[in-house]
Formats: structure tokens, sequence, C-alpha cells
């Protein structure tokens, strides 16, 4: 690894220091998360077969389809404002409108600024998950909230 740290220039980045800022909340607040996963996009295609062309089928776009972005800590108190707007979204039966808000993670150096940075355009949470009690193990108790967006940007 080092390796390609020295050809390229810089050391490769670790994946272990990131923040999570919702425009909505505080900053500080609700901002440590244990796992961010889901920074993924891809272009759906149509496949086309051209009468007569065995040689290669073509790839039509057809757009742009991400995955889910999924945050992971350990259970966080009722007086968490993102606890409050998940059950807002989540328990109020479509009853409340759905509040989506601007969320930026960014990937830190070591000095704690921000290397690589993506926005999720109007993120609301779709799933609300906590993981099962044990009692054979000795584990912080976590919950994973799932956020569906209308699109992502990399900013850095």
């Amino acid at each position: 690894m080092s390796d390609v740290a020295s050809l390229l220039g810089a050391p490769l980045p670790a994946a272990f220091q990131f923040t999570v800022s919702f425009n909505a909340i505080p900053s500080g607040i609700d901002s440590s998360f244990q796992e961010v996963s889901g920074l993924e996009q891809g272009m759906d295609v149509e496949e086309l077969r051209e009468g007569g062309e065995n040689r290669f089928v073509h790839q039509l776009p057809k757009g742009v389809q991400q995955k889910k972005l999924t945050l992971k800590r350990g259970v966080a108190g009722l007086t968490s404002p993102l606890v409050l707007w998940c059950k807002a979204t989540l328990e109020g039966g479509l009853s409340i409108p759905i509040v989506p808000v601007p969320l930026l993670v960014s990937l830190l150096d070591a000095s704690s600024l921000p290397l690589r940075s993506w926005l999720f355009s109007n993120a609301y949470p779709v799933r609300w998950d906590v993981d099962a009690f044990n009692s054979t193990k000795n584990e912080v108790a976590l919950e994973t909230i799932e956020l569906a967006y209308q699109y992502a940007q990399r900013m850095l």
C-alpha cells in the first residue's frame, strides 16, 4: 500500500475518520456514527440487440440509480433531533409531511479537515432498525438509519 501512496505523492485517506452533517440539525449534534455506507451510484442501461450484429449488444443509458445511504451508531436517546426526525417521519403514518433535509458526508484527513465530501439532496429516513439484543455478548446496542435521497453530488 505504501508503494501506491508514494506513487501518488500523497498518503491514502483512512476510512475511519469522517463526519455526517444534517442541515436541519445544529453542528456537532447527532453527527457521530460508527459506519456510513451506500455511497454508490450506477447507470441503469437497457440492452438493445441490433439485427444481424452478433459481435456486441448496445448498452443504452436509462438513468442514474443510487443505493440508500445507511448510517450506523449506538442507540441514541429520545431527545436526539435525529431520533425525533426519524420518529416523526416513520411513525407519523404519512399524516405528517415528510421533511427532507440536505446531508453532507465528509471523509477527513489527519488534521480533521475535509478530504472528500458528498452532498445528498433531500434526504429522509425510510428505515430505522435496532440490532438484536444478545445477553451473551458485551456489545453496544446499535441502530441503523437508512435514508433515501434525491441525488448525490461529490463536492471535493
